[in-house]
C-alpha cells in the first residue's frame, strides 16, 4: 500500500493537492486526526487490493491530537506501513491574501491573535513535520494547473496517468444541446441519409448511413478542419489544466450524421495533419457505447463515445 501524509499550512492549497491525488486513483481522507492515523492504516492494510493508494490529509485543524503525529507515524513504522509526508507551503503574503479573498477564518486567528500571527504560529508549529517531510511544495507562485502538473510529476509518474480525459457525445438538437457539452458542432449541413428509405432506421454505427454521409466532399473537408481544429485545443487546454473535455456533435435528431461523425473522430485521430504533434494523438482513444436517451424510447437513442485520454508526454507539457 502507498501511504501519503499530506499536511502543511492552512491556505496553501492541502485540499487541492488531495483531490488531484484522488483524481490518480487515491482513496483520499481528510482532516483526519492523528490518533487515528494507525488504525485507519491498519484497515488499509487488512483490505489488500482495495486500497492500494490512500492520502491522508491532516494538519492544525486537528487541535491538540495534531501532537500525537510523531507517535502516530512511530507506530505506523512498527506495523511495516510505509509512508511519505507531502508538506504543502505558502509565503505569508500569500496565505493571508487568499484568507482575505475566501473571507475564510484562520484556524489559529481569533480576537487576541492577527491573521499575520496566527500564520506565523502555525508555521513555527508545524516546523518539526516540515523538516521530516520527504516532499515540499511551496505554492505561492503555482497555478491550479501548474500545481496539479507537479502533483502528477511526482506521484502520477506511468503513463496510466491521464493528462485530460476527452468525451466525445452524439446528440440531436430537437432534443436540446447536453449541458456538459464544453464543444459544440452543428454537422446539419452535412446531407442527410434520414431522406433514404432504406437508411432511415439505421444510425451512424451502421456501414451504410456512415459511407453514405463519408461519400461526400464537404464531409471529409469538415474533418480535415477538425483535426486541425483538435490538434490545436488539446494541448492548450492540457496546459490551462483542464482534466475533462466534453465534444458534442449534433445532428437534427441525433441519429445519423452526428453519430457518422462521432464514430469517425478518433479514425481520423491518427492521421498527422501539419502541425499535429504526436502527443495529441496519443491522447485521442476513443471507445464507443451505446446508451438510452433520457425520458423514454420515443426519443430514439443517444450514442456516447467516450474518451480515457493517456498521459501527455512531458513534451506536452502536462
Amino acid at each position: 500500500m502507498e501511504l501519503i501524509l499530506i499536511s502543511g499550512l492552512s491556505g496553501a492549497g492541502k485540499s487541492k493537492v488531495a483531490s488531484f491525488l484522488e483524481d490518480i486513483g487515491f482513496y483520499v481522507v481528510d482532516n483526519l486526526p492523528a490518533p487515528l492515523i494507525p488504525k485507519f492504516a491498519e484497515l488499509c492494510m487488512a483490505s489488500p487490493g482495495r486500497y492500494e493508494r490512500v492520502a491522508l490529509v491532516t494538519d492544525i485543524r486537528g487541535g491538540q491530537t495534531f501532537e500525537g503525529l510523531f507517535e502516530a507515524l512511530s507506530a505506523l513504522h512498527r506495523m511495516g506501513c510505509d509512508y511519505k509526508i507531502l508538506f504543502v507551503e505558502a509565503g505569508v503574503e500569500t496565505i493571508i491574501k487568499r484568507y482575505k479573498e475566501t473571507r475564510r477564518i484562520h484556524p489559529l486567528a481569533g480576537a487576541s491573535r492577527s491573521l499575520d500571527e496566527a500564520v506565523c504560529q502555525e508555521r513555527t508549529v508545524l516546523a518539526p513535520v516540515r523538516q521530516r517531510a520527504e516532499y515540499i511544495i511551496d505554492t505561492s507562485a503555482l497555478t491550479n494547473a501548474k500545481l496539479r502538473g507537479e502533483v502528477l510529476r511526482i506521484f502520477g509518474g506511468g503513463a496510466d496517468t491521464p493528462a485530460m480525459s476527452v468525451n466525445v457525445i452524439s446528440f440531436g438538437f430537437k432534443y436540446g444541446i447536453p449541458i456538459e457539452a464544453d464543444l459544440v458542432f452543428d454537422v446539419r449541413f452535412l446531407p442527410n441519409p434520414y431522406y433514404i428509405a432504406e437508411l432511415r432506421h439505421q444510425t451512424g454505427l451502421d456501414d451504410g448511413v456512415y459511407s453514405f454521409v463519408f461519400g461526400y466532399q464537404q464531409t471529409r473537408d469538415f474533418m480535415t478542419h477538425m483535426e486541425h481544429l483538435m490538434g490545436f485545443l488539446l494541448p492548450q487546454y492540457v496546459e490551462e489544466g483542464k482534466t475533462v473535455l466534453v465534444i458534442g456533435v449534433g445532428c437534427t435528431g441525433g441519429q445519423h450524421r452526428s453519430v457518422a461523425i462521432t464514430r469517425a473522430l478518433p479514425e481520423s485521430s491518427h492521421g498527422k495533419p501539419p502541425g499535429h504533434d504526436p502527443c495529441i494523438r496519443r491522447a485521442q482513444r476513443w471507445n464507443m457505447t451505446n446508451a438510452p436517451r433520457p425520458g423514454g424510447s420515443s426519443g430514439g437513442p443517444v450514442w456516447s463515445p467516450s474518451a480515457a485520454a493517456p498521459a501527455f508526454p512531458p513534451c506536452c507539457g502536462a
